[in-house]
């Protein structure tokens, strides 16, 4: 991972949120978007039946926002997750979350 840097935060209930932000030049916009779609492709090996809201019993859910703010775009992707995936996901991008 050179561009998305996970920060978490947990919740009470065992759920936590991983957040990433990364903006770039236009010229790195895609290498952005291919490290976004390494780790969903990732969670859709990996946990291809438990995708969708965590208060319904599913491990991970994502959402991904892509703007532009003057000459840079900006994207946000945001994991929730079990704390199995979690664990998992920080076991195949350790990069990605710095210590």
């Amino acid at each position: 991972m050179d561009y998305l840097s996970f920060d978490l935060s947990d919740t009470d209930d065992g759920i936590v949120t991983l957040e990433a932000m990364a903006a770039t030049e236009p010229a790195r916009h895609a290498a952005v978007m291919a490290e976004v779609a390494q780790v969903l492709d990732w969670a859709r090996r990996h946990f291809p039946h438990t995708h969708g809201p965590a208060d319904e019993g599913m491990d991970w859910d994502d959402d991904l926002q892509v703007s532009v703010d003057g000459p840079w775009q900006v994207v946000t992707l945001t994991l929730t997750g079990s704390a199995r995936f979690v664990e998992a996901l920080m076991r195949a991008f350790p990069a990605a979350f710095p210590q």
